[in-house]
């Protein structure tokens, strides 16, 4: 069970912090606007009302004692990019901060962010690959590099096995197989892909994309 640490109580914090609490974790739920914990609060593990800029309020926090903080603030970046310098400089373990814009994601990887979330870009770029291949049902960037997509198996492979489509010749990795009724996972070399059946598949974001044009 993890104890999260989550400043910002809008659209977004709010959100990801009742995600959190359904998976168990404990959250301190942070805000400076009394209105905006007074919503809240008895959906947190606690709540708090308190200016996270003002340094001796984050140390009273006892920062380091949580797995990650997460800096959820949107509308006032001076007040992300201060409140996540001050984390990291208190001894946080892990800061995940939100962006609004590519030049803000940079200037908060520069200044203690250990990960920034950049909720429209990545929101667009799902869209946008899912759009442009009806053979894509689900996308996931791990890095710049890498991703994993929910991909329906091509026709050519049905009847083969997975051995025998060798996806790993295309710089590919099926991880599971995904069924009307069941999953196979792992998925395992002398399966025999029939039609409808979905995969999760893990390889360079280029490589999956062509591979997903292919006829």
């Amino acid at each position: 069970m993890k104890n999260i640490l989550l400043i910002g109580m809008g659209k977004f914090g709010h959100t990801l912090g009742q995600k959190l609490m359904g998976l168990g974790c404990e959250v301190l739920a942070v805000d400076k606007e009394e209105a905006s914990i007074n919503a809240v609060a008895s959906k947190y593990t606690d709540a708090l009302i308190t200016n996270c800029m003002l340094e001796d309020n984050l140390r009273a926090l006892d920062v380091p004692s949580f797995d990650a903080c997460v800096v959820a603030i949107g509308d006032d970046f001076q007040a992300s990019l201060q409140i996540t310098s001050l984390l990291k400089e208190l001894g946080a373990k892990y800061v995940v901060s939100k962006a609004a814009t590519e030049i803000q994601r940079k200037f908060l990887l520069k200044n203690g962010a250990d990960h920034v979330v950049y909720p429209d870009l990545d929101v667009a770029e799902r869209l946008a690959i899912t759009l442009n291949s009806s053979r894509i049902f689900e996308y996931f960037a791990l890095n710049d590099e890498y991703s994993v997509i929910e991909s329906v198996v091509p026709e050519k492979w049905i009847g083969k096995t997975l051995a025998e489509a060798n996806p790993r010749a295309l710089g590919l990795n099926v991880l599971t197989i995904e069924k009307t009724n069941r999953t196979v996972s792992p998925a395992e070399a002398n399966y025999v892909f029939t039609a409808g059946d979905h995969m999760l598949v893990f390889g360079l974001t280029e490589k999956l994309l062509a591979f997903t044009q292919e006829k």
